[in-house]
C-alpha cells in the first residue's frame, strides 16, 4: 500500500488506525453531475459509456474532482456479466435494464455462454486499468460485482422487478435449477473480480441489492451462500487473498450477524439499521460502512451536516468505520449537498480517532 498516498479506506476496511473515518459515495460517478451528463451524452448511451475505457475513466474521476473522496469506485454495471453469458442487455428508457432472453429452464442454462472474464469482459478491464494508471496512486481503485442472486433476479425476471414472482417462484418450486443458475453465477463472479483485481482493483464491493428480497430461509440459502463462496475462493488465490471485500445486502441488516461470519473483510449496511447496534452486533469481526439515507442530501447543508455527526457519534470512536450512504446517491441531489456531506465527514470525524 506504500505506493498510495491515501490508503485510509483499506486501512479502515482492516480496522487499522486511521486518522479519520474515510468516505466514499456509491454512484459517486452519476446523473447528479452536470459533467457526467454531459459525457454520458458524448458517449452515445449508457452501455457504449460503460464500454470506452476513456470515458468511463473521465466518469470515474469526476466526482474526485470535486470531493475529497477516500476512493474511486470503477464505473461500469452489474449486469456485464449477464450481458456476456449471451442474454442481450439492453436499457429502456424509463423501465431500466432488460434483457432479450430469460433463464427459466434447464435448456436455457445450458444455452448460456461460457465465459472467461478477461477476453469477454476485456472492457472492463480495460477501463480499470485506465482509471488506475489516471488515479496514479491517489486514492484506491474499488472494483465490482453484483451477487450471484442480483444477477439471478434480472436474468429470470427479464429485468427489474417489483415482486419477484419469476425468480422467487424458481427459487421455490425448482430448487436444483436455481442452484445450478447461482453456482455458474458465483463463480462467473469470483473469475470476474479476480481479473479486476489483476487488471489494478485495490478492494472489492459484491453489490446484493436484491438479497433483503428473500426470506430469512431465503436469503442464507439463496443469496449469502453463494456470496461466501466468492469471498472464499478470492481468499484461496494468491493473487486476490489480501485484497478486502465488502458485502453489501439492501434491506440484510436483520442478517448481520450471519453475514459478518462470511468472511468479508467489510459488511455495509443500508440507512434502515442503527450503525451503533449493528456495530455492538459485528463487534471486530467486519468493519462496516454506510449508512446515511441518500434522500438525506436533499436537505439543507446544516440537517446534512447534523446527520453526519449523528451517525459518528452512533458508531462512536475507533477505526472501522467507512461512511457512505445507505444505497447509491439520487440522480436529482444538488452537488452542493454533497460538498456538505463530505466536507462535514471530513471536520467532524477525526475526534473519533487516534491519528494513524
Amino acid at each position: 500500500m506504500s505506493e498510495l498516498k491515501n490508503d485510509r479506506f483499506l486501512r479502515a476496511l482492516k480496522r487499522q488506525p486511521v486518522d479519520r473515518t474515510p468516505v466514499w459515495m456509491m454512484r459517486q460517478a452519476g446523473r447528479y453531475l452536470p459533467e457526467y451528463r454531459a459525457t454520458r451524452e458524448q458517449a452515445g448511451s449508457f452501455l457504449d459509456l460503460c464500454k470506452n475505457a476513456e470515458l468511463a475513466c473521465e466518469v470515474t474521476m469526476q466526482p474526485l474532482r470535486r470531493y475529497p473522496m477516500d476512493a474511486a469506485i470503477l464505473f461500469s454495471d452489474i449486469l456485464t456479466i449477464p450481458d456476456a453469458l449471451g442474454l442481450g442487455l439492453y436499457f429502456e428508457t424509463g423501465e431500466g435494464p432488460r434483457f432479450r432472453k430469460t433463464v427459466r429452464s434447464e435448456a436455457d442454462l445450458a444455452g448460456l455462454n461460457s465465459i472467461r472474464a478477461d477476453d469477454d469482459l476485456d472492457y472492463v478491464m480495460n477501463a480499470v486499468r485506465t482509471i488506475r494508471a489516471e488515479l496514479n496512486g491517489a486514492v484506491p481503485l474499488i472494483g465490482f460485482s453484483g451477487s450471484p442472486w442480483t444477477l439471478a433476479t434480472y436474468m429470470v425476471e427479464g429485468g427489474s422487478s417489483k415482486d419477484f414472482a419469476q425468480v422467487k417462484g424458481m427459487a421455490y418450486d425448482k430448487p436444483e435449477l436455481m442452484h445450478n443458475l447461482l453456482t455458474l453465477l458465483a463463480d462467473a463472479v469470483a473469475d470476474y473480480l479476480a481479473a479486476q483485481v489483476r487488471a489494478g482493483a485495490q478492494a472489492l464491493q459484491i453489490f446484493d441489492t436484491w438479497g433483503g428480497s428473500l426470506s430469512a430461509g431465503g436469503y442464507k440459502e439463496y443469496s449469502l451462500k453463494y456470496m461466501q463462496r466468492i469471498v472464499t475462493r478470492l481468499q484461496a488465490d494468491e493473487t486476490t487473498r489480501d485484497v478486502p471485500v465488502i458485502v453489501f445486502t439492501k434491506g440484510g441488516g436483520q442478517w448481520l450477524g450471519a453475514i459478518a461470519e462470511c468472511g468479508a473483510a467489510g459488511v455495509g449496511i443500508d440507512w434502515t439499521t442503527d450503525i451503533g447496534l449493528a456495530r455492538q452486533l459485528v463487534g471486530d469481526r467486519v468493519a462496516l460502512q454506510g449508512n446515511m439515507d441518500p434522500a438525506m442530501l436533499f436537505a439543507s447543508p446544516a440537517r446534512i451536516r447534523e446527520e453526519v455527526a449523528t451517525i459518528l457519534a452512533a458508531y462512536g470512536h475507533g477505526t472501522g468505520h467507512v461512511f457512505n450512504l445507505g444505497h447509491g446517491i439520487t440522480p436529482g441531489v444538488n452537488p452542493d449537498h454533497v460538498t456538505a456531506f463530505v466536507d462535514a465527514v471530513v471536520e467532524l470525524s477525526p475526534q473519533y480517532h487516534v491519528a494513524g
